[in-house]
């Protein structure tokens, strides 16, 4: 998709791709939740207010440095000296279609694992006010959320695209996949409404996968609750908040209101 291009153009291209990626999905998840059906999903919202103006503005304006961020390292890692170090292979008949698909697994997986241990990491004090403050102003945060991040904390969340292609062969593809489940799985955990079922947490499948509830609590209370898509980190760890279930439960307990209220 890329070679067709070089240098400058290429640069712009990626940034595109991400940041058009993100306003997409933010945007759909917004105009949905924030203005169209507002009043009619609103026993769903997880915290009963909703964010200031101030709030959004702050949110895309870091998303957009963030994609910046992303361009240029993706570029330089991808397109850059490095690049030829990389197990990155462009025939998926190569590997064929199995490989493929369980790339994108296995990189899920990678990934939920790098997220815990640096999200942790990030929280430390002597850490968590240069890195990862920015991200927590949003205490109730919105799909704009997704991406806001202080370009130091931009720079260790692409440290999982660095690090993949160097692990295991993997397709630009499955990486584009990858990125894209990735965004959409953001943009529901900040959504500030919960979409699972009741009683899902308590599941025996629904207990180790995280859930908008989950990452909501991450951030009105700073402590607990660390992991991306999965909850086995935490529950492993004892980082799990004690509240969650009971959370999870209050807010899916709640009544739908009638079609005239």
């Amino acid at each position: 998709m890329l070679s067709g291009y070089h240098g400058s153009e290429r640069l712009l291209l990626i940034f595109a791709i991400i940041l058009f990626r993100y306003l997409i999905l933010a945007s759909a998840a917004y105009l949905v939740f924030y203005v169209v059906r507002r009043r009619s999903i609103f026993f769903r919202k997880i915290q009963r207010s909703f964010p200031k103006l101030t709030d959004y503005r702050r949110e895309v304006l870091y998303s957009v440095s963030t994609a910046s961020i992303f361009s240029v390292m993706g570029y330089l890692f991808f397109f850059g000296p490095l690049s030829g170090y990389t197990h990155i292979y462009r025939e998926i008949s190569q590997y064929g279609w199995g490989y493929f698909a369980f790339s994108v697994i296995l990189t899920l997986l990678v990934h939920d694992t790098y997220f815990y241990w640096t999200h942790r990491w990030m929280h430390r004090p002597t850490v968590f006010r240069y890195l990862h403050r920015v991200h927590h102003l949003s205490t109730n945060p919105s799909p704009w959320a997704a991406m806001a991040f202080h370009p130091l904390e931009a720079m260790v969340e692409f440290g999982i695209i660095a690090l993949v292609p160097f692990l295991y062969p993997i397709h630009p593809l499955a990486i584009a996949i990858f990125l894209l489940i990735m965004m959409i799985y953001n943009v529901y955990g900040h959504l500030g409404y919960e979409l699972y079922p009741r009683s899902f947490s308590r599941s025996w499948v629904g207990r180790w996968i995280n859930t908008s509830v989950s990452h909501n609590q991450h951030h009105e209370y700073f402590t607990g609750n660390y992991g991306l898509y999965f909850l086995w980190w935490d529950r492993w760890m004892g980082t799990i908040r004690e509240d969650y279930d009971s959370a999870f439960e209050e807010v899916t307990s709640r009544p739908r209101p009638s079609d005239g209220a």
